[in-house]
């Protein structure tokens, strides 16, 4: 029956992975070569759980490994504590048997679905870092083994647009100044031609003004002519 106090130490580094892969490392995620071959000791069974330990470069030296399944920190434990385990595998997964021509990485914070309390949740990192990791093999009986702390590992942040530093040279201010004015001399004629436009129209329409008198034709419809009176005798 192993004891936690029995711990074994792989001499292992894990690595930042060198294949040829896009976003290495991004702003929530970085990927890790696969550590092949490195939990064959005797004391390892195929039925304990390969963790990955994830770090704020400052606080491993405060990781105290869980004695059990159920005292396994979440992500949503790293800000109180500064580290949480995620990634859970076997050594099956991690033999040293398994072709090159696979791809053999391990992305931490790539899973944007898990809730951050649930365990093994393999939540984006929270920050730029640094960050560092290692490995923890646990049994139903605690600590079995763990590999080196990684090196420090910085996420990519973003970039904010900046102007172009330095002054601007004499022809970029000469031609902002010739752009200027043709600009305004182009909208002074715009608005002296709507203005010439409204002036010429407004004066070519004759109105009428309320003290004009206006004539009107008087005329007789035959019915209503009264022929002249004739006189009696």
């Amino acid at each position: 029956m192993r004891q936690s106090s029995q711990r074994e130490h792989i001499s292992y580094v894990p690595q930042l992975s060198n294949a040829t892969l896009a976003g290495t490392v991004t702003q929530s995620t970085f990927t890790l070569e696969q550590p092949r071959g490195q939990f064959s000791h005797p004391s390892i069974s195929d039925f304990d759980a390969i963790w990955l330990v994830v770090a704020h470069g400052n606080a491993t030296q405060n990781f105290t490994a869980p004695r059990s399944t159920e005292e396994t920190p979440v992500p949503a434990d790293f800000p109180q504590r500064g580290y949480y385990l995620t990634l859970m595998a076997n050594r099956a997964l991690y033999a040293g048997s398994q072709p090159s021509t696979q791809l053999q990485v391990l992305r931490v914070g790539n899973d944007t679905r898990c809730s951050p309390r649930t365990r093994g949740c393999n939540h984006p990192l929270p920050g730029p870092g640094p960050y560092r990791v290692k490995f923890l093999v646990m049994s139903d009986r605690g600590p079995v083994a763990e590999t080196q702390w990684s090196s420090e590992t910085r996420l990519q942040q973003a970039q904010a647009l900046q102007a172009a530093p330095g002054p601007q040279s004499a022809g970029t201010v000469v031609i902002t100044a010739v752009l200027s004015i043709l600009l305004a001399l182009v909208l002074t004629a715009l608005l002296a031609l709507l203005v010439y436009t409204c002036y010429d129209t407004c004066q070519s329409t004759p109105i009428s003004g309320p003290g004009e008198p206006v004539g009107v034709r008087r005329y007789n419809t035959h019915h209503m002519f009264s022929p002249p009176a004739v006189g009696g005798s």
